[in-house]
């Protein structure tokens, strides 16, 4: 049985490998401030787009993207407002998130841009 941090490393890695093929450029990799982690910063354009990465083994409680829940979310946002405070940035942002399901031999990516917005 593997371990949740494996579960999670190959989940980014298959999340990361993804984004790339669909033309973003990683920025960096697991960007932590005092109010948590991205998974993910990349560019895409002309917007810096923070990814949050969901890896569920089933589809049991609801699957991957409904554990992005409000708190969830507040986490991520002022994680990305900390970020780019750091940043001299003229690009716009938003948040984006990986959903990655078991299905059969191959693993199911959703990718659902402007998934949530600054409240």
């Amino acid at each position: 049985m593997e371990s949740t941090n494996t579960l999670g490393q190959q989940g980014e890695d298959l999340a990361l490998a993804f984004l790339q093929e669909n033309g973003l450029t990683l920025i960096q990799r697991n960007y932590r401030s005092r109010y948590g982690e991205i998974d993910l910063v990349m560019q895409d354009k002309q917007h810096v787009v923070f990814v949050e990465v969901r890896f569920r083994s089933s589809n049991s409680f609801g699957g991957a993207l409904l554990s992005v829940d409000r708190r969830k979310q507040s986490k991520l946002i002022k994680c990305a407002q900390q970020y780019m405070a750091n940043e001299s940035s003229r690009l716009g942002f938003r948040f984006d998130v990986i959903a990655i399901s078991p299905a059969s031999s191959q693993h199911d990516i959703q990718w659902i841009t402007n998934a949530f917005d600054e409240f």
